[in-house]
């Protein structure tokens, strides 16, 4: 009997299902397929959020990778232009339970099914998420592939043992912005769409690692007028423009990959007296430059409800993450100081350095989706910045 016929009778296709999720263990889940036919290979991972499937869908920090959605009804609110984190999708694909719902909310441009394939991504549903969630806890990341239409899943096998994993990887360059740009916009404002910040006091500028919108948002409505600027600008180009701060993104891949260009660039930027603020990936890199060290996490924090202890002041905050790499707390040099940490499984979660205005968190306090209780953040990035143009 050939390698063929074996493998075609082991993963018979059940009827009506026109899809497949593979994983490099050889299980196979059946399914149903939507949005664009194709097959896709990436790291599988799970997002436990109830809400904003189309913003993480659309976050840049999920290139090369497959979502697997906790929960299971994806759909129900539509799409729309506004809620986009990026103008182009960051995820490769998506793991579903139910089918995908049809949207009710006035906001729907338009339903999910259709905004999938527009955006080329695909999606197989009548998944049993929770047996995949529970394998990803016990073993850690999953390389999967997706088959839709064309069901080889031989060549699937191959596939996955041919992904070299996100290890390693530098996937800043792959999605930052292609030339400088600049951003006013403002948070949502309820029936006022997005709000127009009238005073922008402080100039920015903040490198695009995979920066999301509510990112920049956030910052423009704190008081930034924003330049949003290529990962590999060096510092000279930086500092010639004489900006007030310095704000490094969110972003995928892995940070020890950024060690050629963005590591080496924020070195420099802080033997200038000019505060400095890291979200996620920038968080990393920040560590990175300062001597500390990163390792991949088992897998990962992702959803919006993780509890983070603010160690400065013993608050709490239920906090939006996305990341799949952390800061090493036993290699932060003498002077940096850890400031949050993660009440889920006691990894860092913040840092500063001492006597500077640099700080970073490995969160999202812009959200999108999630809790606002971070936004405090962004006020001190201000406030540190206002501190600088008055001493100088």
């Amino acid at each position: 009997m050939t390698v063929a016929k074996n493998i075609a009778e082991k993963y018979q296709r059940p009827p009506n299902k026109d899809a497949a999720l593979i994983l490099d263990d050889g299980s196979v889940f059946w399914g149903t397929g939507a949005g664009e036919k194709k097959s896709i290979t990436g790291e599988l991972c799970f997002n436990t959020s109830l809400t904003g499937y189309q913003e993480v869908l659309t976050d840049p920090s999920y290139a090369g990778q497959i979502i697997t959605f906790t929960f299971p009804h994806i759909g129900n609110v539509g799409t729309n232009e506004d809620d986009n984190e990026s103008l182009k999708t960051g995820a490769l694909g998506c793991i579903l339970s139910a089918d995908i719902t049809e949207p009710s909310n006035w906001r729907s441009g338009l339903a999910l099914k259709q905004w999938l394939k527009k955006n080329n991504l695909v999606a197989v549903t009548g998944i049993d998420t929770r047996q995949v969630t529970k394998r990803i806890r016990k073993r850690g990341y999953a390389t999967a592939t997706i088959l839709y239409g064309k069901i080889d899943i031989e060549a699937g096998l191959r596939e996955i043992s041919q992904f070299s994993g996100l290890e390693g990887l530098d996937l800043a360059k792959e999605v930052t912005c292609k030339e400088p740009y600049d951003w006013t916009q403002g948070v949502w404002s309820g029936n006022e769409r997005y709000s127009n910040p009238q005073e922008q006091r402080y100039f920015v500028i903040a490198l695009d690692f995979g920066i999301k919108r509510n990112i920049a948002r956030s910052l423009a409505s704190a008081g930034c007028r924003l330049k949003i600027m290529p990962a590999t600008t060096s510092a000279k180009e930086i500092m010639a423009l004489n900006p007030d701060g310095i704000f490094l993104s969110n972003g995928p891949g892995d940070p020890e990959a950024t060690g050629k260009y963005a590591v080496p660039m924020i070195q420099m930027l802080m033997q200038e007296d000019i505060p400095i603020f890291g979200i996620c990936l920038g968080h990393q890199m920040l560590a990175l430059a300062l001597g500390a060290k990163t390792k991949k996490m088992h897998h990962g924090h992702r959803g919006s409800n993780h509890p983070v202890k603010n160690l400065e002041n013993s608050k709490i905050e239920i906090t939006s993450q996305n990341h799949g790499f952390v800061v090493e707390r036993n290699s932060l040099p003498p002077g940096v100081i850890e400031t949050h940490k993660s009440l889920f499984d006691d990894t860092v979660e913040g840092i500063r350095v001492e006597g500077k205005k640099i700080f970073s968190v490995q969160y999202h306090p812009e959200a999108s989706p999630g809790p606002q209780d971070s936004q405090y953040l962004f006020t001190k990035f201000i406030e540190d910045m206002k501190k600088n143009a008055e001493t100088k």
